[in-house]
């Protein structure tokens, strides 16, 4: 990142590079790079960047991998084709100058065949065999192996009219449909339903189609009222139990998805007629505690349910869960809580209103003053319920809601200022009163908890590793599969104990600090260490700084400690503010921020500086929250400032732990380098440091559920020092709502002047790494974050090309070796220690060593992934970050991919711990959500509120809002952390 040599002190944590090796001495130009959502670069740069036409500059190979042959452009497609189509390269492999346990190429060259036609003819590259590196143990997975005897699975489509969106309503019209014809029509056969529009059978039916009249009794909310119901069976297929042996038994390469499917939904059925049922979990009152959180809300207890293809066999996964329920109270009790209202006879503002219609849309509630009849919540009255008026009768006789119940009903409104729920269509709204509405219980809530919710559920959720498991194993004995007439019939049988799994724990890497400290090296223990005696391996400089404070708190002793700490730790930090330290108040934080840029530029002209920008503002938040995504968005992309948000409550006694935390954050964003790890500094990491490699880290963060017309937002980074990939370079950019292929990885359009114009996010941040190192990386590894197993085809397919044009883009025949692999944190396996008393074998919270790596037993029986715990657990049971990996041109080895992942988590600028998940994807989700802050915030009242509206028209969802630019000086360094 630019301007990093300020400030560095000696030549700590660097050696020499070679001479056409070595590091730029400027950082990336501003005009390098892209702003976030902005228009696409092109190839008009200056200095050293790639170029088609072939630059002397340019061409010069690194001294690590000599220059491939000159390509002509059907060659390149060629070449292209075989990436994707998973064919060997008829080109040769690079020469490496420092081999490390390189594997050997292989020879076998194949003719280059058609890309795939679609994302179903890729495949993946299979395990390369197992990892071997690292001390052995044994560890308990929450994996129950299950046995298929065999049966003639039969799959049927169902279809159910008046159609039905209700899963629930759906499952009692099958249930009830069993009942009454199991023995005279279904051949005694039980039906297996996925709660939409399939149904499985141990067996054929005596028919082929058939339809049936089903009449349920109105018992399950709403009208005490007979419905009638036409369910239609059709056979549809069979499911093949030999084909999922054979794919079980590594003979067959796609895996049987229906079967797996017929059989995960017999084991679901049972628990899917008793329990609240949320994706693949299942919740109820009685499968553990539950009670209150803050603003309306309780949380339930529960359990995730899921059937996986693993190398030991079909294995159960099954682990606790947790979710947000709305309490089932009265909507007028609910906005109080909500809203912290004491008052609810005080007019509500448009503010609170738009809130409250938004977390209350799509919500049922129920009355009863005449009759039970339950309602959709389509949205909120502009006006207080006593203002709203309606005709009566068809003499256009109007009266007022309060004075309506007052006659007919004889309740008399105790909040007629609160404005009224609306039910129905904007065509024919009902308006109903708050206070007489109940929401209907069982109703998760799918917004995003605030923080104090977050810690709430956390503080009663969260179980410790032996507890949990003993919990895993409870309901496990609880569904008593044995028993399960469903589960009997369909011949399967699953173990009650948790899975026993041969892992290893990889040894932590060596962090490299500054040499002038007293401590340069460290050793991680328990995948944690502190700053004691040490300074950043690159401290930055910071010249022109100031403060402002939006709270009652005086920032200025808490200044001086800050300085004191950052400058202990090897930072140059002027102590002079620029411009005075201030206080205002958060009512005014637009103008505030805007005159401190306007005072901090003028006084820099004044004296003739060779900065033109303030360097750093540090920000005392307001005691109320709800103001830091308004900062960063105006510091970022209208001023072009680097922030440090510091929270009120930190600043009366500040302690040394939150100092030192800050100045890590600090550093990186003027930056500077807090750490690195020797081993790179040596080039001792095999795959990473014996030829120029980027390391890449991506992710998609889309909006809330019910935003139905915000876009998604994706961010990539790249490492930009080489051999020590410490400091990443961010782009972000806005892209159609719930969209996870990332659109702007690579782009062309043609332009009057200047013809075909290249740009998109990886091209522009290789030549950031260029104009960073001095060199062209030899070889990239991506790491996807954010990708569901459903997508991994579609994604491969469609980033992997543009990674591809984006490099040809840049150089004839430029093609380096891509690995690329996706990162899954949203996945229920949980590992245990054996023995939960063994401390040689656990951390201090109970959870299994970091490091602790898994390639066997549990993951896909024949692709290259594994489970990789590279933290030390705080509270509550550790989750595995789950790797898989999809294309892989460099010939990684288990233990190479196994190893470096391990070392990188160790490089995480925000914390002296190894974190959970690889620190290039982990940059990429704060970069994303961060992003998210430049659009949102907007509180005006649009989109519909009918009940089935509220989604985004295809208009819409072509026409993405883009992202505000992010200035130049911000997006050179770490913003983000």
């Amino acid at each position: 990142m630019s301007e990093r040599g300020r400030g560095r002190r000696g030549g700590g944590g660097r050696t020499p590079s070679s001479s056409s090796g070595g590091r730029g001495t400027g950082g990336p130009s501003s005009s390098g790079g892209r702003g976030a959502g902005g228009p696409s670069s092109s190839d008009g740069h200056g200095g050293r960047t790639f170029s088609s036409g072939g630059s002397p500059a340019f061409n010069a190979p690194p001294a690590s991998q000599p220059q491939r042959p000159a390509m002509t452009v059907s060659s390149v497609s060629r070449e292209v084709e075989q990436k994707l189509s998973l064919q060997p390269s008829s080109s040769q492999r690079p020469v490496v100058a420092q081999p490390v346990q390189q594997p050997a190429p292989a020879t076998g060259v194949q003719p280059p065949r058609p890309p795939p036609a679609s994302s179903k003819s890729i495949r993946v590259p299979n395990r390369p065999g197992y990892g071997t590196v690292g001390r052995k143990c044994l560890i308990r997975a929450n994996h129950f192996l299950v046995h298929v005897a065999d049966r003639d699975l039969h799959h049927y489509d169902v279809t159910i009219s008046p159609e039905v969106l209700s899963k629930k309503v759906c499952r009692e019209i099958m249930s009830q449909l069993v009942n009454d014809y199991k023995q005279s029509h279904l051949g005694g056969r039980n039906l297996a339903y996925d709660g939409g529009k399939s149904v499985y059978t141990a067996g054929p039916l005596p028919f082929s189609s058939k339809d049936f009249i089903i009449k349920l009794d109105g018992n399950s909310g709403g009208a005490k009222r007979e419905r009638e119901f036409k369910v239609s069976i059709k056979f549809a297929a069979k499911a093949d139990l030999h084909h999922l042996k054979q794919f079980l038994q590594c003979r067959q390469s796609d895996a049987p998805q229906e079967t797996i499917q017929a059989l995960d939904v017999a084991l679901r059925a049972s628990p899917s007629a008793k329990y609240e049922v949320v994706g693949r979990s299942f919740f109820h009152h009685t499968l553990g505690d539950y009670g209150l959180l803050t603003d309306g809300l309780e949380y339930w207890k529960g359990y995730y349910q899921s059937l996986r293809p693993t190398q030991m066999g079909l294995s159960l996964n099954i682990d606790m869960s947790a979710r947000a329920f709305y309490e089932s109270i009265y909507v007028h009790e609910y906005v109080a809580r909500y809203l912290n209202l004491r008052d609810l006879n005080r007019l509500m503002s448009d503010r609170d209103r738009i809130k409250v219609k938004r977390v209350l849309k799509g919500v049922k509630v129920e009355v009863s003053h005449h009759g039970i009849r339950r309602y959709r919540i389509s949205g909120l009255s502009a006006q207080p319920v006593k203002e709203i008026m309606f005709s009566v009768d068809d003499t256009g006789m109007k009266t007022s809601v309060v004075d309506y119940f007052r006659q007919k009903y004889n309740i008399v409104l105790r909040f007629p200022m609160l404005p009224a729920i609306q039910a129905g269509s904007d065509a024919k709204p009902m308006y109903l009163p708050m206070e007489i509405c109940q929401i209907v219980p069982g109703q998760r809530y799918t917004k995003m908890l605030n923080g104090r919710q977050v810690t709430e559920m956390l503080k009663a959720t969260c179980q410790r590793p032996v507890d949990r498991e003993k919990s895993i194993v409870k309901i496990v004995s609880s569904n008593n599969y044995v028993a399960d007439e469903m589960v009997k019939e369909f011949g399967i049988e699953v173990r009650s104990e948790l899975t026993t799994i041969d892992a290893r724990v990889l040894q932590p890497p060596m962090l490299k600090y500054h040499e002038s400290g007293q401590e340069s090296r460290v050793d991680p223990r328990i995948g944690q260490w502190n700053m004691i005696n040490k300074k950043m391996v690159n401290g930055g400089k910071v010249d022109t700084w100031t403060c402002v404070s939006f709270s009652r708190v005086d920032p200025s002793p808490f200044c001086r400690a800050l300085i004191e700490m950052c400058c202990s730790k090897g930072m140059v930090f002027n102590p002079q503010p620029l411009v005075p330290i201030r206080s205002a108040h958060a009512g005014q934080i637009e103008k505030t921020l805007v005159d401190i840029h306007t005072a901090s530029t003028q006084k820099l002209a004044t004296m003739e500086h060779q900065l033109k920008h303030l360097q750093l503002l540090i920000v005392i938040l307001p005691e109320v929250s709800g103001y830091y995504g308004t900062i960063k968005r105006v510091c970022e992309t209208d001023l072009g400032i680097v922030s440090q948000c510091c929270q009120p409550r930190n600043l009366s006694r500040p302690n040394k732990q939150y100092l030192e935390n800050l100045a890590l954050k600090i550093n990186v964003k003027v930056g500077g380098r807090n750490s690195v790890l020797e081993q790179a500094v040596h080039r001792r990491i095999p795959f990473l440091t014996d030829i120029p490699t980027i390391v890449f880290g991506a992710d998609v963060t889309h909006p809330q559920p019910g935003e139905d017309s915000s876009p998604s937002i994706a961010a990539v980074v790249a490492s930009m020092d080489w051999p020590e990939v410490s400091q990443y370079r961010c782009l972000v950019s806005a892209q159609p709502h719930r969209k996870e292929i990332i659109e702007d990885l690579y782009q062309k359009h043609g332009d009057p002047e200047r013809g075909i114009v290249h740009g998109g996010m990886i091209r522009e941040l290789l030549i950031a790494f260029r104009r960073s190192t001095g060199i062209k990386p030899g070889r990239i590894i991506f790491y996807r974050d954010g990708v569901s197993e459903g997508q991994f085809n579609q994604v491969l397919l469609e980033e992997m090309d543009a990674i591809r044009k984006a490099c040809t883009s840049l150089e004839e025949g430029y093609l380096p070796r891509v690995t690329f692999v996706v990162v899954q944190k949203r996945h229920h396996t949980r590992l245990f220690p054996v023995n939960h008393n063994d401390r040689n074998m656990t951390d201090k919270s109970g959870n299994i060593l970091p490091g602790t790596v898994v390639d066997t037993k549990i993951c896909h029986p024949t692709e290259f992934d594994f489970y990789l715990c590279s933290h030390a657990g705080i509270k509550g049971t550790s989750r595995p970050t789950h790797y898989h990996v999809l294309f892989d041109e460099n010939g990684f080895t288990a233990d190479a991919i196994q190893n470096l992942t391990n070392f990188l988590c160790y490089t995480y600028a925000r914390c002296t711990r190894s974190v959970s998940i690889v620190p290039p994807a982990y940059y990429a989700h704060l970069a994303a959500f961060r992003a998210r802050y430049y659009l949102e915030g907007d509180m005006s009242d649009t989109g519909s509120t009918s009940g089935g509206g509220g989604r985004a028209t295809r208009d819409q969802l072509a026409a993405v809002k883009p992202l505000p630019k992010i200035k130049d000086n911000v997006r050179d360094v770490m913003f983000y952390c």
